[in-house]
């Protein structure tokens, strides 16, 4: 369930373009194309010292991005930002001349803006946060759900306008259905995994997750010591472990990313010293995490960054959720999905380990953050699991 990376690669420098992508300075153009958005604001960052105490480390912070842009997820940070980049470089082509995200809604791009259409694979945040950011700039986008993808989920991106493709099969059926469809209709694919001779948009989508990392760091008084972030084909990992390695250099946190025992293609490929894809198995319970092939591109990075990978079970998810909506005293009450607090459930595993505790240099005086990547965007799945709603585990006692 924990190992240590040994990756050749290991603690070498990030190639130059991975670097340039996910360093400071491209954190702080990201906030500045957001500031343009709705509803933007940072999201919490909460502090945890009853769970701490029983951890037995010095602090607990979970950045909440499970109120993120109205989307209850740290995805509308990826594939929203990525389509106004995209649109204002396909208007920069056409008119031939530089634009900002200042000009997004002037008449001429709002004009080239309305051919294109966005298209995309997901488990259910992605594809919302790409079908906001085309209903955003008056695009059209089509967003292709495999069979695991819930109702509730597919209706949350209707929404936006967008067209729903059901495909047959796995998160993977859907990502290749959805690049042969869009390569056949002349669509722009914004995917947040990526593919040999395809990284550039992927590239994007992780460069709006720095934003995490950014917003982290500004509001905490000292650097975390640990970081534990929940992987699906990595993006969201690589995009933190690289983004904290830059701007703390040796200071950096020891990074754990941290896989679905029924989904551990980041673990596996760690284990196996370059990228695994994995037989489908039996559905996890962290769907937004069921993915069976990384990105070679968060690969590529996490296997210089990453200190260590691990993989948690169904209960340990479970476990977490419940945990979060039943504080400790004095801790404040977190709605967190399914995926949301895969994270801490690493975290708790990892605490309570000795030889993990050892490896990680875990102890009283470590501290720790976390990300929780989603709300309940199921709500009634998520009242099943917990026992109770969404809105009730945050009204005041």
């Amino acid at each position: 369930m924990f190992l240590l990376n040994t990756h050749p690669d290991y603690r070498s420098p990030l190639d130059e373009g991975d670097a340039a992508l996910l360093s400071p300075a491209a954190a702080e153009e990201v906030a500045r194309i957001l500031a343009h958005r709705e509803h933007n604001a940072p999201t919490p960052l909460l502090s945890l010292p009853g769970l701490a105490r029983k951890l037995g480390i010095a602090s607990l912070h979970i950045k909440d991005e499970g109120q993120r842009l109205g989307l209850g997820s740290f995805k509308a940070l990826g594939g929203g930002y990525a389509v106004i980049r995209l649109v204002l470089e396909e208007a920069a082509r056409v008119l031939g001349r530089p634009l900002d995200v200042t000009d997004l809604h002037a008449p001429d791009v709002a004009a080239i803006s309305r051919r294109m259409t966005f298209a995309c694979a997901t488990d259910g945040n992605h594809g919302r946060s790409v079908a906001q950011g085309a209903a955003l700039v008056g695009a059209r986008s089509a967003i292709f759900v495999h069979a695991g993808v819930s109702d509730q989920r597919v209706a949350a991106i209707a929404r936006f306008g967008a067209e729903i493709m059901r495909v047959e099969g796995t998160y993977d059926d859907s990502v290749r259905e959805a690049a042969r469809v869009a390569t056949e209709k002349g669509w722009t694919i914004v995917s947040d995994t990526s593919w040999p001779g395809y990284e550039r948009i992927p590239g994007l989508v992780m460069q709006g997750y720095t934003t995490i990392a950014r917003e982290g760091l500004g509001a905490l008084d000292q650097p975390p010591t640990h970081v534990f972030v929940q992987a699906g084909v990595g993006g969201i990992a690589a995009a933190l472990a690289a983004h904290m390695a830059l701007a703390l250099g040796e200071q950096r946190p020891v990074f754990t990313t941290v896989d679905p025992a029924r989904a551990a293609c980041i673990y596996e490929s760690a284990r196996a010293g370059r990228p695994v894809t994995l037989p489908h198995g039996e559905p996890t319970v962290m769907a937004m995490l069921e993915c069976y092939e990384p990105s070679l591109l968060a690969w590529r990075i996490l296997s210089r960054v990453s200190d260590a990978f691990m993989i948690v079970e169904e209960d340990d998810a479970i476990s977490a959720m419940r945990r979060l909506a039943n504080p400790e005293a004095g801790d404040p009450p977190l709605v967190a999905g399914e995926s949301g607090c895969v994270g801490l459930a690493g975290l708790i595993r990892a605490a309570g380990d000795p030889a993990a505790r050892a490896a990680l240099g875990l102890g009283p005086t470590s501290r720790v953050f976390l990300v929780n990547t989603e709300g309940a965007t199921d709500p009634g799945k998520y009242e099943s699991i917990v026992g109770k709603t969404p809105g009730s585990v945050l009204e005041p006692a």
